[in-house]
């Protein structure tokens, strides 16, 4: 391998996340971005990661664009380079990092959508006709983990003391023992390890979760809601009935407890409409 190979180097970066022992989830977004990231400079034939200058990256964030990512998905894939570069700035293979140069795109984020008491109701209902999406919404719901753990839950990763994400241990309530202990009575047979699978055994796939979310989200008739909306109203609930930030955080996987807190506004703006929520 060439001392400064891009593809060598990001099998450097990817083999210290896994020793810091980051989640797989984090380990598999990193490496698909920065995967496309190489792919892009390679057909701008550059492989010498010394090579690589602001202007690069630059356009490589304007071909996501024009691509129809979003703002926000290029953002992302940013931030996945610019750790990236630092890492190697501290395995001395570079000296300046490039990326810190490059702007991100502007994006204004709409705020989280809370389900109403209605809705949050509404879909557990509904979702109690099948025994997997009915765990699948109750994971959601019920511990905020997000959509792409969810995918890899092993079943062997379900204990007496709750749910193992990662570092995180997230405790489970009896709502989500009962609803997943069904589900596993009638899971296909299968050597896959994953806890969500298809009906011929096979994991069930992010894009075929959020597929059986979009379709609930439909049937109750809950509009402009997203699957991550569901992390957002487990926290939002959560801090509504008065469990500490710091709790929350540590439970949702918040490195920063700035991003729990951004929910107490919304949360106050809910309680003023809403009043009584009480529990769930």
């Amino acid at each position: 391998m060439e001392p400064f190979d891009l593809r060598g180097l990001l099998n450097k970066f990817i083999e210290s996340l896994k020793n810091q022992q980051r989640s797989q989830f984090t380990i598999v977004a990193y490496k698909k971005d920065l995967e496309q990231f190489i792919g892009y400079l390679t057909s701008q034939e550059k492989t010498n990661i010394r090579e690589v200058k602001k202007e690069d990256i630059e356009g490589f964030v304007k071909k996501l664009l024009s691509e129809k990512y979003t703002k926000k998905s290029a953002s992302r894939k940013l931030n996945s380079i610019r750790t990236f570069f630092r890492f190697l700035k501290t395995q001395e293979v570079i000296q300046q990092n490039p990326s810190l140069e490059v702007t991100h795109p502007k994006y204004s984020q709409s705020p989280p959508r809370i389900l109403s008491k209605l809705e949050y109701r509404a879909l557990r209902d509904f979702a109690k006709e099948d025994l997997r999406t009915y765990a699948i919404i109750e994971l959601l719901l019920q511990t905020g983990v997000r959509i792409g753990e969810l995918a890899n839950i092993n079943v062997d990763d379900i204990g007496a003391d709750g749910l193992k994400i990662g570092q995180r241990s997230i405790p489970l309530n009896k709502a989500v023992k009962k609803a997943v202990n069904d589900y596993l009575k009638v899971r296909y047979q299968t050597q896959d390890g994953h806890l969500f699978v298809t009906k011929t055994g096979r994991s069930l796939l992010i894009r075929n979760i959020r597929t059986i979310i979009d379709r609930c989200f439909k049937e109750v008739g809950i509009q402009d809601a997203k699957v991550q909306d569901l992390r957002h109203t487990f926290i939002a609930y959560q801090l509504m009935s008065g469990v500490s930030i710091s709790y929350i955080a540590k439970i949702v996987g918040h490195k920063r407890l700035s991003s729990t807190e951004r929910y107490l506004q919304l949360v106050k703006e809910e309680a003023e409409k809403k009043e009584g929520l009480g529990e769930l």
